[in-house]
């Protein structure tokens, strides 16, 4: 995925269910999720040891969530992605991406999104692309640390 479209996605997206968002604040997962929060998406945890993270429902799984999911970010190991990406896929309806977060990549995966025409972004970070891309689009207000 290419900076334009990556840009129409970030523009395009309300939803973005976090794959692996831990509950501690020193975590990346939990500093790209209020930063996301802070950039005015609705975040939607995803972790099966958690009931609630930043205030809100968390849940075990995808299928569990019960809403309209834009985008699955999944901040998970390059060989636990499969079958998440798997699950992404059977949503209905299909997210319209899939983004696998800094250090993450697994060719399965991105075969398995190409095959679905669900586009997926791998080793990139939410939160970067989002400040690189958007960032003067939201007049500078979010800080890089939240």
């Amino acid at each position: 995925m290419n900076d334009q479209q990556m840009k129409s996605l970030l523009k395009e997206i309300k939803s973005i269910a976090i794959v692996g968002l831990s509950p501690k604040e020193n975590r990346p997962s939990n500093e790209v999720a209020r930063y996301l929060m802070a950039a005015g998406y609705h975040v939607i945890p995803v972790n099966p040891g958690q009931s609630e993270i930043l205030g809100l429902p968390c849940f075990p799984d995808l299928t569990s969530i019960g809403e309209l999911v834009d985008l699955v970010d999944i901040f998970r190991r390059s060989g636990d992605t499969p079958p998440i990406v798997a699950e992404a896929l059977k949503l209905s309806p299909k997210p319209k991406a899939v983004w696998l977060q800094l250090g993450i990549e697994n060719s399965e995966a991105a075969s398995m999104a190409e095959k679905a025409g669900v586009p997926m972004v791998m080793n990139l970070c939410t939160k970067i692309e989002h400040r690189r891309l958007l960032g003067k689009i939201f007049g500078g207000i979010i800080p890089a640390k939240l």
